[in-house]
């Protein structure tokens, strides 16, 4: 081990953006992912505010842009189909809910993992076990399912919401995670429904959305169903389970849920999770940081998950470049700088969860009605102010890749 390895656990969009700007710095990377191979499909993402400055700097906006998800707006149906209120996709300067930037998250973390190669290792079908920083001051001894075990300077979790390495080095999951009451169900089906272009979503009585969005290739449909309910008991690792937990929520309920059902029954893709943001004091312990939905997960609601794990990778790296092998110095930082973009980003739109998924009627008409309201004042600046958080950082100009000049290490 030399004082500049670093391991990474997860191979998602922070893991693979952290590793790029970390290579960039001269670090030797290692990733290590539960999945065989990198995960591929999966539902759009945005590239927005200082996320997308982020991916301007790898220089892979061009490929980004090439890749992209075609989407006119986001529209609200009733159960026969009709559109109740839209907001296109260039309402708000194109960084209002559905972007102008739009891509898939597999394929967004397909670009990052190859702008890493050939200098990354990476472990693929593979977890961490064992966390030890005990034995020896200067290094942090990890033990895997199936590798050997091996010592690193640093570890770096950005294994998501369920983070193995938070819950070996920080403690339990229950400690940090704050569900919202919402559970949620992804999926890519291939179907004829014609959506005109459109992400088309759907809210009917008991706080049940279903919504449908193009995906990129002809055919495509991006899926999902979500719903309110107290906590739930479930294996996470049973997927039929899960599905029938959807389909008992969602069954008789009109519009195309049906057809939409019966796609998930043989979704190779699915995922099943409940909605809950991730908060700590403090994303290191010793020689231990937390990335990205690991540290500090903000939920789908707020639409800022991918720039907050672009932008914290591309903190994270610069901090310790400049710090020179400090790690308490660079993690120290990386929290400064942070903060107060993702104590921003964690706020919840107006109504939160009841704004998302309403239990009536009602509700449901009033959200059409504050839908129809949201290009209009006085709503358009409240949501204005939601969707300006996702560039509200002055991201720093690490001299990632360069020699850093005497005087700017001075200033640190």
């Amino acid at each position: 081990m030399t004082k500049n390895e670093i391991l990474i656990s997860g191979a998602g969009i922070a893991g693979t953006a952290l590793a790029y700007w970390l290579r960039k710095a001269g670090f030797a990377v290692t990733v290590v992912e539960r999945a065989p191979a990198p995960r591929p499909g999966g539902q759009t993402v945005d590239l927005r505010g200082a996320g997308r400055t982020v991916v301007e700097r790898m220089g892979l906006m061009d490929r980004a842009k090439a890749v992209t998800v075609d989407q006119r707006g986001l529209a609200l149906v009733d159960g026969k189909g009709r559109i109740t209120a839209r907001v296109p996709a260039d309402s708000f300067g194109g960084e209002g809910i559905v972007s102008e930037i739009e891509i898939l998250r597999g394929d967004l973390a397909h670009l990052l993992h190859e702008a890493t190669l050939p200098d990354t290792e990476y472990l693929f079908d593979d977890t961490v076990t064992g966390i030890d920083q005990d034995t020896d001051p200067d290094a942090v001894t990890v033990t895997f399912e199936k590798a050997a075990p091996r010592r690193f300077a640093l570890v770096v979790g950005a294994d998501g919401p369920h983070s193995v390495v938070r819950s070996l080095a920080f403690g339990p999951e229950r400690d940090f995670t704050h569900p919202l009451g919402l559970y949620t169900a992804w999926f890519t089906a291939h179907d004829d429904l014609d959506l005109d272009g459109w992400y088309l979503m759907h809210n009917a009585p008991g706080g049940l959305v279903a919504s449908a969005r193009p995906g990129r290739l002809p055919g495509e449909i991006k899926a999902g169903f979500s719903f309110r309910s107290p906590p739930l008991a479930y294996d996470r690792r049973d997927t039929e389970a899960q599905k029938e937990i959807v389909a008992r929520r969602f069954a008789g309920v009109g519009w195309e849920i049906p057809r939409l059902l019966r796609a998930m029954r043989t979704a190779p893709d699915f995922f099943f999770d409940t909605m809950a943001q991730v908060r700590l004091d403090g994303w290191s312990r010793g020689r231990v940081a937390l990335l990205g939905d690991a540290g500090y997960c903000a939920t789908p609601l707020t639409g800022l998950g991918t720039s907050l794990a672009l932008v914290g990778a591309y903190v994270l790296a610069g901090e310790l470049a400049a710090a020179e092998g400090a790690h308490e110095t660079a993690f120290r930082r990386y929290d400064t700088v942070m903060r107060p973009y993702v104590t921003q980003a964690q706020e919840l739109p107006p109504g939160g969860a009841a704004g998302f998924a309403p239990t009536g009627r009602l509700g449901i008409r009033m959200r059409d009605l504050s839908m129809r309201s949201m290009t209009r004042w006085p709503m358009r600046a409240v949501l204005a102010a939601q969707f300006a958080k996702a560039g509200d950082i002055a991201l720093p100009d690490y001299l990632l890749g360069a020699p850093r000049p005497a005087a700017a290490r001075a200033e640190r």
